[in-house]
């Protein structure tokens, strides 16, 4: 195949999902529902945990900012592949690519950053609980939350710029979306400047967090072992659970999108991983930590008995009307 220079392709095609054209209005009313299922529930517990009195903590600020990363995480990718997988024209520009690029990768290391701080609360909660208060704070995670977006969106920062420089010998692009993994395969070279850099300073930002949420489940552990309170093992292990299924749920098709060479991809099972990651984990965050957890569940029922409330005295109600009768 001839080498074409890189200022040649002006734009890009996505070939989607799959090639099947009788597949395409399948796909597109599953992740459309999967896609209002995660926004609607990510929204409803950033809600939650910003209004109500009793979730006024640290960790449900943490939660609340999981859950805004998971509603702009599916939000980059998700609108723009339900448009193409119903239209002709599935090309996309070569700066709107490496601008999707660039915000996919900053929220999506962003994930494992809020995830890893969640585990520094629950180790702290669980081993040092007497100075938890003076350790953990609003401020404290606030201060934690913005050092991580500068860090991430330099990181996306630099492979976008040396993606721009890549020399591409082709513009189609086996994926639903601007991933840097087939963005590689169409190098006319092998990219090993990019892979050394997924394999230093990627596995320092991206993956860092998940070892060290190793290292505080693995206090953790030895924490509750020594716990001769059933009570209290019970309220760690339920506390701790929904992280530890989210973490899993992440890394694991993190882990195997990306730490390999190049030479390894195989682009069509590499698309169907990437709607866990991009679709299906932002939509079972919400229902995880709602599920399986009472605090969740109970500023819930308060919301919507402050909601039926607002419904039944509105002015027109008969609620409203009876109640003025009354006074």
């Amino acid at each position: 195949m001839a080498t074409r220079n890189r200022t040649e392709v002006t734009n890009f095609i996505l070939l989607g999902l799959s090639s099947w054209p009788e597949m395409q209005p399948v796909i597109f009313g599953i992740v459309l529902v999967m896609y209002l299922v995660a926004v609607m529930g990510n929204a409803l517990l950033v809600i939650v945990a910003l209004s109500d009195p009793k979730l006024q903590t640290p960790m449900y600020f943490l939660l609340s900012q999981l859950s805004f990363n998971d509603i702009f995480l599916t939000t980059i990718i998700v609108p723009q592949m339900l448009v193409h997988t119903l239209s002709v024209n599935k090309t996309i520009s070569f700066s709107h690519c490496m601008l999707q690029l660039f915000f996919f990768m900053a929220v999506g290391s962003m994930e494992g950053h809020l995830l890893a701080a969640m585990a520094y609360d629950r180790y702290i909660a669980i081993c040092d609980p007497l100075r938890y208060s003076a350790i953990i704070s609003h401020r404290f995670c606030l201060r934690i939350t913005l050092t991580s977006w500068v860090v991430v969106s330099l990181n996306s920062l630099l492979y976008s710029v040396l993606v721009t420089h890549l020399t591409f010998c082709g513009n189609q692009v086996t994926h639903f979306f601007c991933d840097i993994t087939p963005l590689l395969k169409l190098s006319c070279t092998r990219p090993v400047v990019n892979e050394v850099l997924i394999f230093t300073e990627g596995v320092a930002v991206v993956v860092s967090p998940f070892f060290f949420i190793l290292g505080s489940y693995a206090r953790i552990g030895v924490a509750i072992a020594r716990m001769h309170s059933v009570a209290a093992l019970c309220k760690a292990l339920s506390t701790c659970s929904s992280h530890i299924l989210v973490v899993l749920l992440l890394y694991g098709s993190v882990i195997r999108m990306y730490l390999r060479p190049s030479s390894s991809y195989d682009l069509d099972q590499d698309r169907q991983v990437a709607v866990f990651y991009t679709v299906v984990t932002p939509m079972l965050n919400p229902l995880i930590y709602s599920l399986r957890n009472q605090e969740v569940k109970g500023a819930l029922r308060r919301l919507s008995k402050r909601l039926c409330t607002l419904g039944n005295f509105q002015p027109g109600s008969q609620a409203s009307q009876a109640w003025r009768h009354i006074s």
